[in-house]
């Protein structure tokens, strides 16, 4: 008889690129609750809002990195520095992500150069980091963060749209790329989440009403948890022959 599905993640490690506030903070204690001890990678390491103590709190170890995605230095310090404090690296999730809005006609070359560094480019290099260590473990579990504008268009958000298709397509390249290697490479993309990220535009009342018609299934603006469950479900053992994969979470939107 086969095993039941495993949820656990105790005794794993994981680093969550932008974990400050809304979707990587929930991330990051989402993955502490299933037992992972919990790298934060911040731009500003001192800006983490007291989330180390809250994973302390939940009887894990947390560590404040200072992980600007821009930067390839940061970025491969902020892995050795996880290595070094809990031994190993078994998940990366990477959450850095901008969204500068602009008709396509108006979009400044600063905005594009920053879009593409942090969302793609970040992205590519943080999963190269990790992965380099995960080739030596024949294990890992990477899971970026898309987004439904990876599916289907917004306006104003041409460049944003851009990298976070692109990011579906990455992800199933590292995947058939590092699959012999025991890594899964995973991604979610979810629809409006409330976050500080999100809070300026959903303020807006028709703005609102727009997006909760557009979630066609559900008529609701999602939360953080909604999302960091599905990440834990990536990292845990029980989507272990998941890979390649993008989880849209997008309460119906594309499916109109």
């Amino acid at each position: 008889m086969n095993s039941y599905p495993e949820f656990d993640l105790s005794g794993k490690v994981a680093l969550v690129t932008a974990s400050g506030r809304g979707l990587g903070r929930a991330i990051a204690l989402a993955l502490a609750h299933a037992g992972a001890d919990v790298a934060l990678g911040l731009r500003d390491r001192n800006a983490h809002g007291g989330l180390p103590a809250e994973i302390e709190a939940l009887g894990r170890r947390a560590l404040a990195l200072q992980m600007d995605v821009t930067s390839l230095d940061q970025i491969f310090r902020a892995v050795d520095d996880t290595v070094a404090r809990f031994g190993r690296l078994d998940i990366l999730v990477n959450n850095a992500g901008i969204a500068p809005g602009n008709l396509a006609e108006n979009v400044r070359e600063e905005d594009y150069d920053l879009t593409m560094a942090v969302n793609l480019k970040g992205t590519f290099f943080a999963s190269q980091a990790a992965g380099r260590v995960m080739l030596g473990q024949k294990s890992g579990r990477i899971v970026n963060v898309s987004s439904q504008a990876g599916f289907a268009a917004l306006p104003t958000e041409s460049i944003y749209c851009a990298t976070k298709a692109a990011i579906v397509h990455l992800t199933k390249c590292l995947a058939v790329e590092w699959g012999k290697y025991g890594i899964n490479v995973n991604a979610v993309a979810p629809t409006f989440i409330e976050t500080p990220g999100t809070e300026e535009c959903l303020a807006d009342p028709e703005f609102r009403a727009d997006v909760v018609e557009r979630i066609a299934a559900l008529h609701r603006i999602g939360q953080p948890m909604d999302v960091a469950g599905s990440v834990v479900f990536l990292a845990s053992p029980a989507a272990s022959l998941i890979t390649g994969h993008t989880l849209v979470i997008d309460g119906g939107w594309t499916a109109r």
